[in-house]
Parts: structure tokens; C-alpha cells; sequence
């Protein structure tokens, strides 16, 4: 069986915490599995002000950083937009879930 494949969409800062969690029980659970937290809007600014262990899995949207005079820390990714990067995760099979 293939890994199991996950985005999980914040856009909100208490999103940003369920998805924070679900991330981490998901990989407690199956430690193959590849998975990404995609954070945009009202969700940006609180990843930055909250540090996270999970953050290697964190893609913040560029949009929501450039609309917000923001700029994304070393070691977190950053996405063109986030819109388009969920699309392009379920488009190659991905399966998607907004925290």
C-alpha cells in the first residue's frame, strides 16, 4: 500500500492549532505517512508568532506573507500561494482536510 498522502488547510489561527494536532496524531499514528499543513490568511501570522515542532511539515502561503509585509523565518517553506499549491496536491492524489 502506497503512503498515505495529506494537506491539511489552515486559514485561521485556531485552525493553525487543530491542524497542528491532527498533523502530529496523524504521524503518531503512521509514522510513513507524508504530510503538509498549509497556512494562509489570519493563520500566517500566528505560525510565526507560535513555534511549532511540526513546523518542518508547515507551508505558508506567500500571498497572505507579501499582503501582510511578513517574511517567512529560515527552515519554513513557503508556497506561491496556497490556493494553488492544495490544488496541485489533490490534482496528484493527495487527500485534503481543512482543520
Amino acid at each position: 500500500m502506497p503512503a498515505l498522502r495529506l494537506v491539511i488547510h489552515a486559514p485561521t489561527p485556531a485552525a493553525l492549532e487543530r491542524g497542528r494536532r491532527n498533523l502530529a496524531n496523524l504521524l503518531k499514528a503512521d509514522g510513513q505517512a507524508q504530510v503538509e499543513l498549509v497556512a494562509n490568511a489570519g493563520a500566517v501570522a500566528a505560525a510565526l508568532g507560535q513555534p511549532d515542532a511540526t513546523d518542518v511539515h508547515l507551508r505558508l502561503c506567500a500571498n497572505t506573507l507579501a499582503a501582510n509585509g511578513l517574511e517567512a523565518p529560515a527552515g519554513i517553506a513557503v508556497v506561491e500561494a496556497a490556493v494553488l499549491h492544495i490544488a496541485r496536491r489533490q490534482a496528484e492524489g493527495w487527500a485534503y482536510m481543512r482543520a
